[in-house]
């Protein structure tokens, strides 16, 4: 193999860290991935990203890798590689490119984990040939990510594509950035198991169909009830979920049609787990997204799934490391 066909891309969440060796095709060669180990502290988990990055390089190709990617759940500094701020890891001010650098010996670039996702859906998944997109995350939260004549867009400080904090309803349920009616309080997965909350109080009859048709029995755990749960009752025909799926659609047609009218782009990806109890939702958003943006902009525009996964987080941040450190390897779309 040639010296610079893989890198090495990492998915560090609140749940779990995940390593893998990709080449330029972003094909997965070999990949790890552990629990994340919050109550260690930064230095532990950095410690055990180095290890599984040494574990793969054993493994994997004699040749060195042209670097490492990694994709973090948080705010991060994009010329330090320091996390600014991390709610699920519960960092701050941790400096993650400078401490890889150290064990690793290789060069390190850090970014959003969900902009790494954007970046592999777009070079190796469902945006592949379109340089205009928008990726949408549908998952306990809602994230994601624009591409725009090419360029992943950053921002003035480093934090574009939180579109889960757009203002869709400005009286309506308080979100967890503190203000209210955001796309994420509507429509992500908290949000979806909160609203069924409700539902079911204001309606005990129907609320007790739901539970039956979800397959829950009573006493009623709070963890009992999630999106996938309320998913799980409309597909089986419930008339209160289906009537709570149908609010969280008409949020995200909102949030689309803002985003298409804004950004105009030529595909909507959708992705995260959420997605996987709604297989309709796409042709829906399609549909009503059409039906309410600039009829210009949705002349060459679709709403799609995303391909790759739970892969996406470790492909785009290998990736991003082929597009900063590689010769000619992605380097014209480098975020």
């Amino acid at each position: 193999m040639g010296q610079e066909t893989w890198a090495i891309g990492v998915d560090l969440g609140g749940t779990k860290v995940k390593v893998a060796l990709v080449d330029a095709t972003g094909q997965i060669l070999r990949s790890l991935k552990k629990p994340t180990d919050i109550k260690g502290g930064p230095e532990r988990i950095i410690a055990e990203i180095s290890q599984m990055v040494h574990t793969l390089k054993e493994e994997g190709p004699a040749s060195t890798p042209v670097g490492v990617g990694v994709g973090v759940a948080g705010q991060i500094s994009a010329d330090t590689g320091i996390v600014q701020f991390s709610p699920n890891l519960v960092w701050r001010d941790v400096p993650l490119k400078e401490k890889l650098k150290g064990f690793l010996d290789l060069p390190v670039v850090v970014t959003n984990d969900v902009r790494a996702a954007t970046w592999g859906e777009w070079l190796h998944g469902a945006g592949a040939e379109v340089d205009d997109l928008i990726c949408l995350f549908i998952g306990t939260g809602i994230g994601g990510g624009v591409v725009s004549g090419g360029r992943v867009l950053t921002g003035a400080s480093n934090t574009a594509g939180e579109l889960g904090h757009m203002t869709i309803d400005l009286h309506g349920p308080v979100c967890t950035c503190g203000n209210r009616g955001c796309l994420e309080a509507l429509a992500g997965g908290w949000a979806i198991a909160r609203r069924a909350q409700q539902a079911i109080g204001d309606s005990p009859a129907a609320g007790a169909a739901l539970l039956q048709a979800a397959g829950l029995k009573q006493p009623l755990q709070d963890a009992d009830l999630t999106a996938e749960t309320v998913t799980k009752a409309a597909r089986a025909g419930d008339p209160l979920a289906r009537l709570v799926v149908d609010e969280v659609t008409n949020a995200l047609i909102a949030g689309g049609v803002a985003l298409v009218n804004a950004f105009n782009p030529a595909r909507l990806i959708l992705g995260g787990g959420v997605m996987k109890g709604l297989p309709e939702l796409p042709a829906r958003l399609d549909e009503g997204i059409r039906r309410s943006a600039l009829k210009v902009a949705t002349a060459d525009f679709e709403v799609v799934r995303a391909q790759l996964g739970n892969d996406a987080g470790v492909v785009g941040a290998a990736s991003l490391a082929f597009g900063h450190f590689g010769s000619g390897l992605q380097q014209d779309r480098c975020i």
